[in-house]
């Protein structure tokens, strides 16, 4: 097996065994579950069990539920692979479990997942402790509640209520094992599956464990899987005669699409040639397998997040600069506000003392970083442009200047900005009109005078 597994693997040819182990699965009849009644019953609708393996209920006219028994001869063992119940079906579903005397339920998925939902609430929650199930008269009560890292173990006790009769029934939860997915390690599958024979809801003197995920196929068919091969390698002479395909091809004959992904497949093999390890007499690997799993540590959904980080401040500790400072000339003031005029908007709310200072260069809050770095080249290039024009035309510059500080004395009593360090659109519009109208003034007496 392990020759096996390594050619496939280095050839990197998952999905082609999985593609012809699915054209290998045979196709049986399923039309009980196609029956215009039954239909509602479905979770989905390409999932259904075959007719000759189907679960029937007692109770009732119908006698429908999506469950299939998956007996497997050799190795005496027997599985209930089912569908996670619908809202409407919970009575049905833990009629199933008291008819067939099942003693165990395994559930492989999370109620939601994705943010879908995956399966209905079938059993209390601990704040309830009991719920009641009147379409099929039975009660089913929490007794208990142990929360490991990556599964939870229930101690339920269902009632007949018509007959007061009831029983134990233990719940093993596998939360961390996602959909179409594969479990975080081998170590913490074998760990489950052990915690799961050491309960005894496996045993061939108990009615057959219930198992399932969403759709009762992919997670469900490769706890089954994986259980069945090392159950017959160790009953077994020579544990190098079980075949996983073999296996597999046989179980499908009970229940369709058992195994969803090539990466489930790949991920039996691994769990199988490890477990063959500890059936061959390394019983160390148990006690291994527990500390890898990690078992012990809070959950995901009990962990306690780690603290917020202190609030970001946007300027560093610094001064933030004024949109148009005071002291550049109106050149600058042109190019940024005709390339920054987009974030007018979301800098005009933005009421920040003058005190803090300017951001440093890769810090980018709220997208400024461009209208920054336009700044820091804005006077480079507007000194260059007036040292040539004073070269040429030192009287135009002055006469150009004392020009423009009255137009400003003009426009600043008739605008006052409400945020310190920023322009109201009308003021930036009529400063913009100036600065065009002296610009062609200046260029007018440089060329024709």
């Amino acid at each position: 097996m392990e020759a096996e597994f390594r050619e496939i693997d280095q050839n990197g040819s998952w999905n082609s065994v999985y593609q012809e182990i699915r054209h290998q699965s045979c196709e049986l009849p399923c039309k009980v579950a196609k029956l215009p009644e039954n239909k509602t019953r479905n979770r989905y609708r390409d999932v259904s069990p075959f007719d000759h393996s189907r679960i029937c209920l007692q109770l009732g006219t119908n006698d429908y539920i999506n469950a299939s028994l998956i007996s497997v001869e050799e190795a005496q063992r027997n599985y209930i692979l089912t569908q996670g119940p619908l809202p409407h079906t919970c009575g049905h579903f833990w009629e199933m479990v008291w008819e067939q005397r099942s003693r165990g339920v395994l559930m492989l998925n999370r109620v939601i997942e994705k943010g879908s939902v995956k399966c209905a609430q079938y059993w209390p929650h601990r704040e309830e402790r009991d719920a009641i199930f009147e379409d099929t008269n039975f009660k089913l009560t929490l007794v208990s509640e142990d929360i490991k890292s990556y599964y939870t173990v229930r101690q339920l006790e269902l009632e007949n209520v018509s007959t007061q009769e009831t029983r134990e029934i233990l719940q093993f939860h596998y939360t961390t094992w996602p959909d179409f997915g594969v479990p975080e390690s081998p170590a913490s599958f074998l760990n489950f599956l052990f915690k799961v024979r050491e309960s005894g809801c496996l045993n061939s003197d108990q009615g057959p464990v219930v198992v399932h995920c969403s759709a009762g196929i992919g997670r469900s068919g490769t706890f089954c899987l994986v259980d069945t091969c090392l159950l017959l390698m160790s009953m077994r002479k020579d544990p190098s005669t079980v075949r996983i395909r073999d296996v597999l091809l046989e179980m499908r004959r009970h229940r369709m699409g058992l195994i969803q992904t090539a990466d489930q497949l790949r991920f039996s093999y691994l769990a199988v040639i490890e477990g063959a390890k500890y059936i061959k007499g390394d019983t160390s690997l148990q006690e291994s397998w527990k500390e890898l799993s990690n078992e012990e540590d809070d959950p995901p959904e009990f962990t306690p997040p780690p603290p917020l980080p202190p609030p970001r401040d946007p300027y560093n500790g610094k001064v933030e600069p004024s949109f148009f400072p005071e002291n550049e000339e109106i050149t600058q003031h042109m190019e940024i506000w005709s390339l920054g005029s987009s974030q007018e908007s979301e800098l005009r709310k933005r009421n920040i003392a003058a005190s803090q200072p300017p951001l440093n260069e890769g810090d980018e809050p709220d997208g400024h970083m461009v209208i920054q770095d336009l700044t820091a080249e804005a006077p480079t290039k507007s000194q260059q442009q007036q040292q040539q024009q004073q070269q040429q035309q030192q009287q135009q510059q002055q006469h150009e200047a004392s020009e423009q500080e009255t137009a400003k004395a003009a426009e600043q009593p008739k605008e006052s900005s409400p945020v310190p360090g920023t322009w109201s659109p009308l003021l930036a519009n009529v400063c913009l009109c100036t600065v065009l109208a002296l610009s062609a003034y200046v260029c007018y007496r440089v060329y024709f005078h």
